[in-house]
């Protein structure tokens, strides 16, 4: 049997997605699992064992599709589920299931505030389109891998932040899903340990302006490593903060404690770090902390964001008080510290 996973972006989608990859190629050995995804994205999954053969797509639907015929595949899952994807299975024309996105209970919470959403995270859902080949979740998380020439060597980075470090993940896929720059900066203020900004080189600036209040503290590493090397530096912090976005996952990938911090998006959309188990409310995961403005009446207002805030304020970022983001990260470091020293 050849089954095909679709997901087309993006990085932290795309991570969310590895659960149903690894489950399906360890429930059933037998099968060749092959994923397509656009170009760009191809190293988040190129060094994945659990999959076969992986397929690009980068500006021509129609060439991949081709490709794609050649392969007769037995069925497809499609964790995208959009127009593109539509015509890779009407061409493909073979048994095939989609992932429930949910978009009117997801208008029905940014437009109305009328939350419908399930209480579960969208790797629950992504497992639904994968129940008809029989493949379940096997609690074990996310998964991400990165190759020996993607990891970090101790010469890299400031020896102030050898002995561990808080990483910041300052980027964001829409400006308002970021956290505004003089609220890092109080952030940093307020924290005892060194900390690590985690970018890409689009995060480069903001980060000088953040690191600039204290050079030996705080490490600028935005633009200077490569996606593979950012998720190998999320993986050797003691603490992850980060905005919703694709390194907060890989994050959760490494099992990290993270504290997320939510703009115009809200973890009720079912994007929350997920550990396998997790959901917001009834399995709470102890190394999970959201830091949400939630009395705000115009949140959460997009399920994916803007360039600038609809209202003008932007209060649900700026009013986030960081002296209680600080005092999340030191209990953190903490628990942390302690399980190191059981251990």
């Amino acid at each position: 049997m050849k089954v095909l996973i679709i997901r087309f972006s993006s990085i932290g989608d795309i991570v969310l997605t590895t659960p149903v990859v690894r489950c399906l190629k360890e429930q059933h050995p037998e099968v060749k699992v092959h994923y397509l995804t656009k170009a760009v994205f191809g190293q988040l999954l190129m060094n994945n064992p659990h999959i076969d053969k992986l397929h690009y797509f980068d500006t021509d639907l129609d060439i991949v599709i081709e490709e794609l015929k050649n392969e007769e595949f037995d069925f497809v899952v499609d964790l995208h589920n959009n127009l593109r994807t539509a015509r890779v299975k009407k061409a493909l024309d073979i048994p095939n299931s989609s992932f429930p996105k949910l978009n009117i209970k997801k208008w029905l919470l940014t437009n109305l505030k009328l939350n419908l959403m399930p209480d579960k995270s969208i790797v629950e859902r992504y497992f639904e389109a994968a129940e008809p080949i029989k493949v379940h979740n096997d609690g074990k998380g996310l998964e991400y891998f990165v190759p020996e020439s993607g990891k970090v060597q101790h010469n890299d980075i400031p020896m102030s932040h050898w002995g561990g470090f808080v990483g910041c993940v300052i980027g964001g896929s829409y400006n308002t899903k970021k956290l505004p720059v003089a609220q890092w900066i109080k952030f940093c203020a307020a924290v005892p340990y060194p900390v690590m900004l985690l970018g890409g080189p689009e995060d480069r600036d903001e980060g000088q302006l953040i690191a600039e209040q204290d050079t030996i503290k705080i490490y600028n590493s935005c633009g200077k490593f490569s996606l593979n090397e950012s998720a190998d530096l999320v993986q050797h912090a003691r603490v992850i903060v980060s905005n919703d976005t694709g390194l907060m996952h890989i994050a959760a990938a490494y099992k990290k404690p993270i504290i997320s911090l939510w703009g115009n998006t809200s973890p009720d959309l079912g994007m929350f770090p997920y550990y396998g188990y997790n959901n917001l409310h009834s399995r709470i995961a102890p190394q999970s902390v959201f830091i949400e403005n939630k009395i705000l009446g115009c949140h959460p207002c997009s399920k994916i964001g803007y360039n600038k805030c609809p209202k003008k304020h932007f209060k649900c970022m700026n009013d986030l008080d960081m002296q209680q983001v600080a005092a999340q990260v030191i209990r953190l470091w903490n628990n942390e510290k302690a399980a190191g020293q059981k251990a």
